[in-house]
Formats: structure tokens, C-alpha cells, sequence
């Protein structure tokens, strides 16, 4: 038998126990067959074109990328390499405009709370629209990186309506407060209530005209000095919670800005729900009207002054030794120690019941009993933009698409000459 450097016969045929003839530079040898140049086998790794060199570092990234060690960025909402979506922070809804309230307001407050809010809604930014009117609570949507509208005075819910009626898919919310909705923009405001858009409104309370310099509200209580009531109001005041009831809103709350945990909650049960969402959010205003709610806000008397009202359960306060049950339909605080009443005795809130929303609605302005906060009613019924739709698409099925230029040129039509 031929040893490994015998060469096969010219022939085509192939030889009996030979193998058969191989192309040029694949012959088997003793040594390794010769490779192209730049892929010779060596000690060292191969040489790979420039900025590509495999070295004990991390390769260059490009200019703007994060440094070693850090994931590269990526879109908000995007999470790397599968496209699967991930979890916003509160930075990523803060613009990069100053906020520009005076120190020490409660609009800060409220801002952190929505801010803290939105990751966990796990709604895409782009998605997000705050619309307001005129007011001191109206500068919200600049401090927003999100979508937003500083419209005119009262006004902000004629524009939610129009963008939810051409675009239901976005998460609109209105931000106003007790003037802007309640005097000029009254009007609209019942309205956009009771045409059940899927809307989130924050109505910021704080009792007073703060963006004019202190002049009486539509929820100023009897009696207010400002500038321009000097020798008291002698108006009664609107009660946002009861005006939101008797426009047939679908859901109606009550929060504050001090208690940042109550706020979130309530804010994220307004979310939830779909259409109108009424939200009352006591608000301290410190340079006009510093301490309105301090009764109900502050950890000296919040306990005594204030009560938490929760579905299905019973309405109980001040540390668990009063409640307030029915005496006919007219509620009364009852002493929890003295073993004439107890828990049993008090109402067991049903925030799907109108009656006893009203009930607790007027719980205002009575020195005897507390003022509730939480979500008063919440009523599921279609929203308004759910059903416009709906219709559009039966009229649309029955009768076809329209003809705008038919339409403008059918009916009684004539000519002027």
C-alpha cells in the first residue's frame, strides 16, 4: 500500500484502495493545508477589520451610547433586543420646563402624584393628552412630557370631547379648578358629565382665584373676605361633589393633596373606570387661601374631621371610635365606645348607590359630622365616543359610505344671480 505522500495515478478512473484525486491545495498532508491569507491559523485570535478588534474591553460604542456597563438606550416603551414593552418612571413624564408655582402649593403635590401615577397606567406617552383651561392649574400640561393643550378659560372639556370623539383611542385627562370649571367653563363642564365622556378631570379646589390674586370662588364658603367680596361673600358656595352628581356623572371622588396615597388610589380607580371621571382634589392654595382644608388635611385633626368612605365596607372615623349611621335619611356621628352603637350600626357604603352618594355628598359644611373622602358613585354605562362610534358604524353598514359633495348638493338648493 502506497504511504500518505504517494501521489494517484493520472487516470480518471479511480485506483482500488487509493482516494480519488482532490483539487488543487486540498491534498492531505502531514501539515495543515495553506489558507487564504488573513485566515491562517495562529496563536492569536485572527485580525478582524478596524473597530472590530477583540480586545480585553468592551468595543467603542457609537457617540451618545451609554457607557460600559449600562444597557444602550433604547425608545420609551422598549425594552432591549425582543421589543417587549417596559415600565416608565415618573422622570419620563417630567418636561424639561421649570415648574412656575409659588413655593409651597399644592399644585406640586398633585403634579408628583400624577407623575408617580402614570408608569404603573402603563400608557404609552404618546398616547397621553392633559388638556386645561385658565388657572393656576392650567400651566399642568407644560410640566408633562406627554401631549397636552393650554386652552381658553373653561373650555378644556369642548376640546376633550372633539379629541375623544376623533380619536377614543388616546387617554385624555382634564386638568381645571374651581373657577375655571365651575363659573365660566360651568356649562361645559355638566355637559361633558353627561355626555359620559371616557375622560379622567382633576378639579383642583382650593376656594379662592389664586392665578388673579385673591378674589372669591364659585366654592368660597359664605362670609369670605377677598378683594372682592371686602366685607364677605354672601353667595353659597357650589359643592363640586353634589354639582357632579346632579349632572348624572358615572364617577364621582373626592381626594387631597396632602395624603399622597389616597390621591394615587383614587386617581387609579378614576383611570379605570370607563367614561366621565370626576375628581374633587382639595388643593392648598398658601399665598391666598392658606389652610381652607387644614380640618380635614392636617394629621391634628384629619382623624376627627375627615372620613374615608370604601365600597361594601362601614363608615367609620377618628381612629376607629365614631361612625355615622342613618336616622331616617339624615346622618348622624355615633360614639363607638360607649357601648350603645357599634359598628353594625353604621351605613355600609355602596358607592354604585346614587341615594347614598347624595347622602354623603351633602356631608359639607356641617361642623358635626366629617367631611368624606373617596369615590362617592360609579355607575357603568356606555361612554359617549364608544356609542358615536357604534352608531357610525350601523348608519355606515345599512346605507354605505357617504358623499360629502352629494350631501352638499341634495335638498332644497338654489342659485343666487
Amino acid at each position: 500500500m502506497a504511504d500518505e505522500h504517494t501521489q494517484p495515478n493520472d487516470g480518471t478512473d479511480k485506483p482500488q484502495g487509493k482516494k480519488p484525486k482532490l483539487p488543487p491545495g486540498f491534498e492531505p498532508k502531514a501539515k495543515k493545508v495553506k489558507l487564504p491569507p488573513g485566515m491562517e491559523p495562529k496563536a492569536k485570535k485572527a485580525k478582524l477589520p478596524p473597530g472590530m478588534e477583540r480586545t480585553a474591553k468592551k468595543p467603542t460604542l457609537p457617540p451618545g451610547a451609554r457607557p460600559a456597563g449600562k444597557k444602550p438606550s433604547l425608545p420609551p416603551g422598549m425594552a432591549g433586543g425582543d421589543g417587549a414593552p417596559t415600565k416608565l418612571k415618573r422622570k419620563d413624564f417630567a418636561s424639561d420646563q421649570d415648574v412656575r408655582w409659588c413655593p409651597g402649593c399644592g399644585d406640586y403635590a398633585i403634579l408628583a402624584g400624577v407623575q408617580r401615577l402614570l408608569p404603573d397606567l402603563g400608557v404609552p406617552r404618546e398616547n397621553l393628552v392633559f388638556i386645561s383651561g385658565i388657572g393656576c392649574s392650567s400651566r399642568f400640561p407644560y410640566y408633562m412630557q406627554t401631549y397636552g393643550v393650554h386652552s381658553i378659560h373653561g373650555r378644556a372639556p369642548t376640546l376633550a370631547t372633539g379629541l375623544k370623539a376623533a380619536r377614543p383611542e388616546l387617554d385624555v385627562w382634564i386638568i381645571t379648578g374651581d373657577g375655571d370649571a365651575l363659573s365660566i367653563g360651568g356649562n361645559h363642564l355638566i355637559h361633558v358629565l353627561r355626555r359620559n365622556i371616557d375622560v379622567q378631570i382633576l378639579l383642583f379646589n382650593n376656594q379662592i382665584y389664586g392665578l388673579t390674586k385673591g378674589q372669591y370662588s364659585p366654592t368660597s364658603e359664605l362670609g369670605k373676605i377677598t378683594k372682592s367680596t371686602p366685607y364677605g361673600s354672601i353667595v353659597y358656595p357650589f359643592n363640586p361633589v353634589t354639582l357632579a352628581l346632579g349632572a348624572t356623572a358615572s364617577f364621582v371622588a373626592r381626594t387631597m393633596d396632602r395624603d399622597a396615597k389616597h390621591m394615587a388610589y383614587v386617581l387609579k380607580r378614576a383611570h379605570e373606570h370607563n367614561g366621565a371621571s370626576f375628581v374633587e382634589i382639595y388643593q392648598n392654595c398658601n399665598i391666598f387661601n392658606d389652610g381652607a382644608f387644614f380640618d380635614f388635611t392636617e394629621k391634628a385633626t384629619k382623624p376627627h374631621r375627615a372620613v374615608f368612605i370604601e365600597h361594601d365596607k362601614p363608615m367609620i372615623y377618628d381612629n376607629g371610635t365614631k361612625g355615622i349611621r342613618l336616622d331616617g335619611f339624615r346622618p348622624v356621628s355615633i360614639d363607638l365606645t360607649d357601648g350603645h352603637w357599634s359598628a353594625d350600626d353604621c351605613i355600609v357604603y355602596d358607592e354604585t348607590s346614587m341615594e347614598l352618594a347624595g347622602i354623603a355628598g351633602r356631608m359639607f359644611w356641617h361642623d358635626d359630622l366629617p367631611r368624606p373622602f373617596g369615590v362617592f358613585y360609579r355607575e357603568e354605562r356606555n361612554s359617549y365616543e364608544d356609542m358615536l362610534h357604534m352608531q357610525i358604524k350601523h348608519v355606515t353598514d345599512k346605507r354605505g359610505k357617504g358623499n360629502l359633495e352629494a350631501l352638499l348638493r341634495s335638498g332644497d338648493t338654489w342659485e343666487i344671480t
